[in-house]
C-alpha cells in the first residue's frame, strides 16, 4: 500500500522561502512519478511540479517555474519542493501523490487524474 506523508508547510514570508517534505512508503522509487499539487480555496487542485524516479526527468507548472524545485532522494525514499520567492498566490493546500511512471500520460505529469495515491496535505501560508 502506498503512504505519502508531507511535512515542512507553515507560515513564511513574501519572498521567502519554505521546503516541502513528502516521505513515500510502499512505493518502489525508479517506477514511480511524485508529484506535488495545490489546492487553494475555491480554486481547482494544480499540479506545481513533478520528478520521475526513474531517471530525476522533472516537470514544472509555468507559475512556480524558476522559483520552485523539485528534488528525489531515493535511498531515502523522499521527494522534496524548495519553494523561493513566495508569493501571495502560492497561498495553499500542498499535497504530494504518487503514481507508477508507465501509468501516467506523457504530458500529463501535472494532470491529477493521473495520480491514485494521494498525502493528506501540508498547509503553507505566505505573508506581507
Amino acid at each position: 500500500e502506498v503512504q505519502l506523508v508531507e511535512s515542512g508547510g507553515g507560515l513564511a514570508q513574501l519572498g521567502g522561502s519554505l521546503r516541502l517534505s513528502c516521505a513515500a512508503s510502499g512505493v518502489t522509487f525508479g517506477d514511480y512519478a511524485i508529484t506535488w499539487f495545490r489546492q487553494a480555496p475555491g480554486k481547482e487542485r494544480e499540479g506545481v511540479a513533478s520528478v520521475c524516479t526513474s531517471d530525476d526527468s522533472t516537470y514544472y507548472s509555468d507559475s512556480v517555474k524558476g522559483r520552485f524545485t523539485i528534488s528525489s532522494d531515493n535511498a531515502k525514499n523522499m521527494v522534496y519542493l524548495q519553494m523561493d520567492s513566495l508569493k501571495p498566490e502560492d497561498m495553499a493546500v500542498y499535497y504530494c501523490a504518487a503514481a507508477r511512471e508507465d501509468l501516467v500520460v506523457v504530458g500529463w505529469e501535472l494532470t491529477p487524474s493521473e495520480y491514485d495515491s494521494w498525502g493528506q496535505g501540508t498547509q503553507v501560508t505566505v505573508s506581507s
